[in-house]
């Protein structure tokens, strides 16, 4: 079995899936290093969990509760947000590949720094047990100089100032689940909290919205998406860099405009602040749609994936009649399921001995 692992600063999700990647069981453990809790299947209860050793102790310990022991783990496998331009595959995570990561840390400083924490808290823990690692970026690798590169100084280009791209694991996964109905031009959504587009041709990334962070590009949840970069220096002198980056990741977006992040509560309001926090998404959604379809040279369907992307049908019909004007497109609704994929990526490796 494989357990996939996506952890945050305060807690650990888990997925557990078979070889033939049937998911088995899935679970979290939440508010680490305060008021703990553990969600495994449908049993939940308070826990001890001062840091993510503790946090994956508990998740181990209820595993075999559920008649899952770790015996029976051939791997973890976690997914990494930033990758870098150097880490653009799965890996089996060694110290050199550790060592790598931590060079990024900086470019997801809100990131990285707990996805290695977990690593290495799992690895104390179970120091037999094979860790792989895929990272979010990756998917995003293969795009042209002209979609990556800022114009700005050598000097900055060089500190690794430049676009990456994110949501790959979710882009990848729409591409694994569309198979032969994949279409040669496919603009593709990701619409959730966070929120993203991708120009995907011939299964292949060739531009997405996010760029150095998963700040930039759509409106999402808390975040902005594209804002002029004076207005985020003048937020900072105002309020210094810390009180900015939490502003701009925690407090903007739908949240910032609407009062909440919640689609679903947004689009049951009939307040017209409400209204326009749904109808701003949707526009600036289509408006970066249309740079998409610029670097494929053309379109031929759209899918959309993401917990607004898949259950928000009104958003969906509302950005698709901003692109009405390219004529009768197919469109394509695909769960989510980056896990899965993680998982996958996992089992390549092992099956080809790496």
């Amino acid at each position: 079995m494989i357990l996939v692992v996506n952890a945050g600063s305060s807690s650990i999700k888990v997925e557990l899936f078979d070889l033939g990647l049937t998911s088995i069981l899935e679970g979290k453990v939440t508010e680490i290093g305060g008021d703990a809790r553990i969600k495994l299947g449908k049993r939940a209860e308070a826990i001890a969990a001062p840091d993510h050793k503790a946090g994956f102790g508990a998740i181990l310990d209820t595993l075999e509760a559920h008649g899952h022991p770790v015996t029976g783990l051939t791997a973890a496998a976690h997914r990494i947000v930033h990758g870098g331009a150097d880490l653009t595959d799965p890996v089996h995570l060694s110290a050199k590949t550790l060592t790598q990561i931590e060079q990024f840390n900086t470019l997801a400083p809100l990131h990285n720094p707990h996805n290695l924490s977990a690593i290495r808290a799992l690895a104390e823990l179970m120091p037999d047990l094979p860790q792989y690692a895929s990272f979010d970026t990756a998917f995003h690798a293969g795009n042209d100089a002209l979609a990556t590169t800022y114009a700005i100084p050598a000097s900055e280009r060089a500190k690794g100032i430049r676009r990456y791209g994110f949501h790959g694991l979710s882009y990848a996964s729409l591409v694994e689940n569309l198979g032969p109905d994949l279409p040669r031009r496919l603009l593709a959504l990701h619409l959730g909290n966070g929120s993203s587009l991708c120009a995907i041709v011939e299964g292949r990334s060739v531009a997405n919205s996010m760029g150095y962070s998963p700040l930039d590009g759509l409106v999402m949840g808390t975040r902005p998406g594209e804002v002029d970069g004076m207005a985020v220096l003048r937020i900072a002198e105002d309020y210094g860099f810390d009180e900015a980056t939490r502003l701009l990741n925690k407090e903007s977006g739908l949240k910032g405009l609407g009062g909440t992040n919640d689609m679903a509560a947004l689009l049951a309001s009939d307040s017209e602040t409400a209204r326009f926090a749904v109808d701003h998404y949707c526009y600036w959604a289509a408006r970066q749609a249309g740079s998409a379809i610029v670097a494929m040279g053309g379109v031929d369907a759209v899918a959309f994936t993401g917990g607004i992307g898949e259950n928000a049908a009104p958003v969906r019909e509302q950005i698709m009649g901003h692109l009405s004007f390219l004529g009768d497109i197919p469109v394509h609704v695909i769960p989510a399921d980056e896990e899965r994929q993680i998982a996958r990526d996992a089992l390549r490796l092992i099956n080809a001995g790496k």
